[in-house]
């Protein structure tokens, strides 16, 4: 660092590599940005390494953009010396040797950083401006302008909302094609014989970095090949990932969003047709109405041969679902983070750290999620969470795996998809209803269940699914919360018509497995 005075210095967070933001739109004298890898950030939670070695890559390939237009970077890597492993004693140390430099921070988007940044600069007598990350669609506090009370917080009228205000996909006031919502066209099972491209994969070299949190004693999970890193580190990687997306994945990308493969089957298709933007977007490395523009534009350029579907579903899920989780968080934050409604204790099954069992789906939904650092959103809801639901796993516990398992994880999109939508621990903010499944739902969107050891149609048995027992475990545990439920109804009816004898035995069977959980 030079010994020129700085009087601004302005703090970029990990998830904050935004090009396009005002601060870089023109060069101005005495600005000093601020840039870190710390502690603090790689150890509140069991990171994967392909998900450390990401972020690290994209901030320095970030700041070295920044170096190369002429803007004065202050960037301190993990193994500085000066590098205290926390953000706000890197930026105490910075103040003192600018006393009169004014801080300015983008607000961050996870509740401990922006808690943690206030509550220091509250007590160090230290003023903070602040700007807008120039990111999202809305506003931290958008739920509260669009919904009268807590009670109607549904998706569906937050996702019009979006799409009526932005006027994408609209026809007038209408929606095109006659229908806000297509979800029924998207939930078909993969054909075995389907042709699936090849996920494009990045060959990064980020051996530096990996053998820097080998020396720094960084403990992470999960696979990686440092000299092949797959995952975008620029913006212009993430520019090609999209365009990816729309001209080989898109075609078909909403009718099979919700279909589950195994790997033996489409060994080189892990992702199927999904985009994989997620890391770029939550890192802000693109911007959610660029990438939707791009995919409509592309669509209306091929409307002839990809249905509205495809698009319809794609768009649902950046300005409908993405804005709307991080509503929810915004809202509800702090409290968010501790809700367990129903009560759930158990610890995480050994498994999710390994992959080792015998259930087929949660084997391959694990392994992938170990080996990429990425499963797609049923395999997360609807193996590896449906599994942890069934089983009572304290939400905490399945927080943390989800949080630092996957690429794209960063606490504002995770706690609401993981602790509401997956764990229903909220109470039913989030979803109407608990996402729990028997092996039916496995079976009816996947080929998992083919070379299982277990037996999806049995429930009770030495080869009887997991799945099943515990999936009327769970809701016979859970008659005074759910029995009342409108969508869960049916399943009460079914659950009440079997005879005592046949209740006791999946009862029975289930609590076998709950009690030897880490054998199955």
């Amino acid at each position: 660092m030079t010994n020129k005075r700085y009087q601004t210095l302005r703090l970029i967070l990990g998830d904050q590599l935004n090009a396009s933001h005002s601060w870089f739109q023109h060069q101005q004298k005495d600005v000093l940005y601020v840039m870190m890898e710390v502690a603090q950030e790689t150890d509140y939670v069991r990171h994967h390494r392909q998900k450390v070695l990401a972020f690290f890559a994209a901030m320095r390939n970030f700041a070295k953009a920044l170096t190369s237009k002429g803007f004065d970077v202050h960037y301190l890597r993990l193994d500085d010396e000066q590098n205290t492993g926390s953000i706000t004693d890197n930026l105490a140390a910075l103040l003192a040797r600018y006393p009169d430099a004014q801080l300015q921070c983008q607000l961050p988007d996870e509740y401990r950083l922006d808690h943690q940044l206030r509550s220091w600069a509250g007590a160090g007598n230290i003023t903070i401006e602040w700007f807008d990350s120039e990111h999202f669609l809305t506003q931290r506090n958008c739920l509260d302008k669009i919904f009268k009370s807590d009670d109607s917080l549904l998706m569906e009228t937050f996702y019009r909302h979006m799409r009526r205000r932005l006027g994408i996909l609209m026809d007038g006031d209408k929606p095109l094609g006659g229908k806000w919502n297509f979800d029924a066209d998207n939930r078909k099972k993969l054909p075995k014989n389907v042709t699936v491209p090849e996920p494009l994969c990045f060959a990064n070299d980020v051996s530096d970095i990996d053998t820097m949190l080998s020396k720094c004693g960084i403990a992470t999970l999960g696979n990686a090949r440092p000299q092949r890193l797959l995952w975008p580190t620029s913006r212009a990687q993430a520019r090609q990932l999209l365009s990816y997306f729309c001209q080989h994945l898109l075609p078909y990308f909403g009718t099979y969003q919700d279909a589950m493969a195994l790997p033996e089957q489409h060994q080189h298709a892990w992702s199927l047709f999904h985009s994989r933007l997620s890391f770029a977007l939550n890192s802000k490395m693109l911007s959610p109405l660029e990438v939707v523009s791009n995919v409509v534009e592309h669509w209306q350029q091929r409307s002839d041969e990809i249905e509205l579907n495809q698009v319809e579903g794609f768009v649902r899920q950046i300005i409908g679902w993405r804005e709307y989780v991080r509503g929810i968080y915004w809202r509800f934050m702090p409290n968010y983070k501790n809700q367990n409604q129903l009560q759930h204790q158990r610890d995480l099954p050994a498994f999710y750290w390994d992959a080792d069992t015998h259930m087929n789906c949660v084997r391959q939904a694990v392994q992938q999620s170990l080996d990429y650092a990425y499963a797609h959103h049923i395999q997360r809801l609807m193996i590896t969470g449906n599994f942890a639901l069934l089983a009572g796993v304290h939400p905490d516990h399945v927080d943390a795996w989800y949080l630092g398992i996957y690429i794209d994880a960063i606490e504002w999109v995770e706690l609401p998809n993981t602790r509401g939508m997956s764990q229903y621990a909220d109470g039913g903010i989030l979803a109407t209803k608990p996402y729990v499944a028997s092996a039916n739902y496995v079976h009816k969107m996947s080929h998992y269940c083919s070379d299982c050891y277990y037996q999806h149609t049995q429930k009770t048995g030495d080869k009887a699914c997991p799945f099943n027992s515990l999936y009327w475990h769970f809701i016979d545990r859970h008659q005074q919360a759910f029995a009342q439920n409108q969508r869960m109804s049916m399943m009460y009816s079914v659950w009440h018509k079997k005879t005592p004898s046949e209740r006791e035995q999946i009862l029975q069977q289930a609590q076998h497995y709950l009690d030897n959980m880490n054998t199955l």
